[in-house]
């Protein structure tokens, strides 16, 4: 790997200051940094970002197709929690994201999935015990224990559970958290287990209390949950405690932006300091992992970028191991090829697979709250025809399934408020956390051609109405693809605007579908065995 040298205003995020300089970089490393007043350059050289809680597969994408798309934002590096394919595959699954992100100069930091299945209440595609967790940690040397979703384990002490938590001690790797709502007494207890990160706060009450604890707030804007607003104070009353991620991003959203825009709307928009902006997006997450990703001083990885200026952040170019990766807005990293592996065993469906006989009477309801992950249970008064509760569209009470991908089954049926369609279906199999195919629609015929979309390409998204199906495939793991990322986005596009089309007018109504089925997030969801109260952790009845 060649010798260069980059001259610039030099950012220097451990001391907070800025000065003029000469950096050289020889076989991916810098070699030496040396201040020099005569540089009149105004490009500024500053660590590159990092999303300290990603999951990569949210992106549709591959590891690889990711850093193409992210690195001309200028990120450098993620905290990467493999749980989604991790549900679909197991281990198989993790080392296959892993192999394919070390095609690619990015550094994708990987952690170890305690929790597939996320809860006993779903039907997953692989489990994992505790010897699983001992061998990720020693044969794939991973960074440290992905997000705890089961908080009710760890507060009661669950062997299992805690056997996880004790193997990551053992190994001194830090734990994620997932506790979302959980406050006071129980969030101490939650805490002292060795939990040291939630991304999951939605109230800064809820983040101030965990900080109390010890616990550090990573600062979560996705495609479908926003906490920016709630959260950002902490950057002025605990500067040091926080970190930004966006957790979820779709890939049009992606191509948009990543970390850079957070970096840009905290100065810019919310007027925080400098220095510990940039720290929350470069310096802590490197800090609290352990992470080998460089922070401009000498003897680290050349993983740096060029920007004109410290309020917009325009990323000029990106160097990763000293290789320049990305320049003006175009990616530098070429496409690599990629084996598809799956995990899809059901067969098509029937329209009657989706009626449900029932009664009149108030139905336990799932209620949307677009920008969240948390949903309100409502009770709504059925409709009812010929014995069979159906949509209604007139008070935006729509049927919601979840059909097990895995094995034969019957769908799981309920109902859904907020989500808005006026026709038609749409359906993913992207469905956190066990990535079963979940969908909404108005009518059973609707939802049985969106799903049968994705049944036939064993993956993907899909958009259903008045008998013409529409589909995004995702072959890998029903929920990725090695296609251009790119092209990729620009297809997801054209289903979302289809989707709004049908009347939704949800920000992102995929990415709010795939967190329907996630029990672990209060209050009611639905899994492919049934309705499940996320509040008492427990199935619960469809009818009042």
């Amino acid at each position: 790997m060649d010798t260069f040298t980059l001259s610039g205003q030099i950012v220097d995020i451990i001391e907070k200051r800025i000065y003029p300089g000469t950096i050289t970089v020889s076989e991916g490393k810098i070699t030496s940094i040396n201040p020099d007043d005569r540089i009149q350059s105004r490009d500024y050289l500053l660590p590159g970002f990092i999303d300290a809680h990603i999951h990569i597969e949210s992106s549709m994408l591959i590891p690889s197709e990711f850093a193409r798309l992210a690195t001309v934002h200028g990120t450098v590096a993620t905290v990467s929690d493999p749980h989604e394919i991790a549900n679909i595959l197991g281990i198989e699954g993790i080392r296959y994201m892993i192999e394919t992100g070390r095609q690619v100069p990015f550094h994708f930091y990987f952690g170890a999935s305690p929790c597939f299945p996320a809860t006993e209440f779903e039907t997953s595609g692989a489990t994992i015990e505790a010897k699983g967790i001992q061998q990720l940690f020693s044969d794939y040397h991973l960074h440290y224990l992905s997000e705890m979703m089961n908080y009710p384990g760890v507060l009661h002490r669950d062997p299992l559970v805690m056997e996880k938590i004790a193997i990551a001690k053992r190994y001194h790797k830090p734990i994620d958290g997932h506790a979302p709502g959980l406050k006071g007494e129980e969030a101490e207890r939650y805490i002292q287990a060795g939990i040291t990160t939630d991304h999951e706060c939605f109230t800064l009450e809820e983040a101030l209390d965990k900080i109390r604890y010890g616990m550090k707030i990573i600062i979560r804007e996705g495609s479908a949950a926003k906490n920016y607003e709630a959260l950002h104070p902490l950057l002025r009353s605990h500067p040091s405690q926080v970190m930004f991620c966006s957790d979820d991003k779709h890939p049009h959203e992606l191509i948009e932006g990543h970390i850079n825009q957070l970096v840009r709307r905290s100065i810019v928009e919310k007027g925080y300091d400098t220095m510990d902006v940039l720290r929350a997006a470069c310096y802590h997450p490197v800090q609290h992992y352990q992470l080998e990703s460089g922070l401009l001083r000498p003897g680290d990885s050349a993983d740096f970028i060029v920007v004109d200026n410290l309020r917009e952040f325009n990323v000029k170019s990106t160097y990763i191991k000293g290789r320049l990766v990305a320049q003006e807005g175009k990616t530098l990293i070429p496409r690599i090829p990629a084996s598809i592996v799956n995990h899809f065993n059901c067969l098509a469906k029937k329209p009657s697979d989706f009626a449900i006989k029932g009664r009149p009477g108030k139905l336990r309801t799932i209620q949307v709250l677009d920008g969240q992950l948390i949903t309100n249970q409502v009770l709504m008064d059925a409709k009812v025809e010929q014995d069979h509760l159906v949509a209604d569209v007139k008070r935006d009470l729509l049927k919601i399934a979840v059909v097990n991908r895995y094995q034969e089954a019957k769908p799981a049926i309920g109902f859904i408020n907020q989500f808005g369609l006026k026709e038609g279906a749409i359906a993913s199999c992207i469905a956190h956390d066990s990535h079963n195919i979940i969908c909404v629609g108005t009518n059973d015929e609707d939802m049985c051609a969106a799903v049968n979309a994705l049944i036939e390409h064993k993956g993907g998204i899909s958009v259903a109405s008045r008998g013409q199906a529409y589909s995004l495939p995702l072959p890998i793991g029903g929920i990725m693809s090695a296609d251009d990322g790119y092209k990729i986005a620009d297809e997801y596009v054209i289903l979302d605007r289809k989707a709004k089309e049908l009347g939704t007018t949800l920000g992102a109504p995929f990415m709010t579908l795939s967190f329907m089925a996630l029990l672990v997030i209060p209050s009611l969801k639905l899994s492919d065995k049934g309705l499940f109260d996320g509040s008492r952790f427990a199935f619960t009845d469809l009818n009042v």
